[in-house]
């Protein structure tokens, strides 16, 4: 099992570039934890602070390896034209393979603020996918659906082949994932029993379209701690601080051995990679939990 991270990207700071040296900082201990790939996610119009996807990957890069790395895109939200050149971009600059995170997106606000509506959700993302994909393929493209545009095309495209995954948890979504991309990324939100239900169900349904997926990821949110005592510190404090709305029994929180055995849960189920993101945002306690997620994930190299 592979083990990435997805960094946190709203921080609640009064210095705007607090939280940039933190995310950069993260990036550099991820890298010297050895984690497998790094990614960012993808909002908009947001109330409190929120680093912007492209040019946040870009300066977090200079702090990565050659390991994959990549950012999620709401494609509903994007014009694909500019989606492509940026990934186009982004390749350039990374120094291993390139992976594009894609979603629905959500909540009515943002897709306000971004001149679209939630209902052309699914037929604007699929629209926006092929798009992307036949641009950094090298093809002149012209839309008149979702989005209209004539003959655009793109120059910097990515040396080697992108991979790209779809986020889903509704099933119509799951099934999106195993028609169009290679792989599928779970949501955080999901119990064991749920993380292994959408697991059989996306593996038959690649089956279903003969199209082997690349990964089976699923994002979770964790604490790797100096012992119980500390992870489960960190644990009450979130929880008594109204975190995020996912279920208790989602998340990891523990020393080494425990961590180790919740992803060796999850790698049963079929899960290839776990994509972390940290429990808390006391910088301290996350480098700290990144350097313990070396010794996770050589734990882990044979499972």
């Amino acid at each position: 099992m592979r083990v990435g991270i997805s960094l946190t990207s709203s921080h609640a700071v009064k210095d705007a570039r607090d939280g940039a040296r933190w995310m950069i900082e993260r990036a550099a201990a991820a890298r010297q934890s050895g984690l497998d790939s790094l990614f960012v996610g993808d909002h908009h119009a947001t109330p409190a602070p929120y680093y912007q996807n492209v040019p946040i990957l870009g300066r977090l890069l200079a702090e990565w390896g050659d390991a994959p790395a990549g950012c999620l895109f709401l494609l509903p939200l994007w014009n694909p034209v500019l989606v492509a050149e940026q990934i186009g971009t982004l390749a350039a600059i990374a120094r291993g393979r390139f992976i594009v995170q894609c979603g629905l997106g959500y909540d009515e606000a943002q897709f306000a603020a971004m001149g679209t509506r939630l209902k052309y959700r699914p037929s604007a993302f699929e629209e926006s996918l092929s798009i992307v994909q036949r641009l950094l393929r090298g093809e002149t493209v012209s839309s008149s659906g979702r989005f209209v545009f004539r003959d655009a095309r793109v120059a910097l495209r990515p040396a080697e082949n992108v991979e790209y995954w779809v986020g889903a948890s509704a099933p119509p979504a799951i099934d999106r994932a195993a028609r169009l991309a290679e792989g599928w990324l779970a949501s955080p939100a999901l119990t064991l029993e749920e993380a292994s239900d959408q697991a059989t169900f996306y593996l038959e349904r690649c089956k279903a379209y003969g199209r082997p997926p690349t990964t089976v990821a699923i994002r979770r949110d964790i604490y790797v701690g100096e012992s119980v005592a500390d992870a489960d510190g960190v644990v009450d404090r979130v929880l008594a601080a109204g975190y995020r709305g996912l279920p208790p029994s989602a998340l990891i929180a523990g020393p080494v051995a425990r961590v180790v055995e919740r992803f060796s849960a999850l790698a049963a189920l079929g899960y290839t990679d776990v994509i972390v993101r940290h429990l808390t945002d006391n910088q301290s306690k996350v480098l700290g939990s990144l350097a313990r997620l070396r010794a996770v994930r050589e734990a882990l190299k044979g499972v």
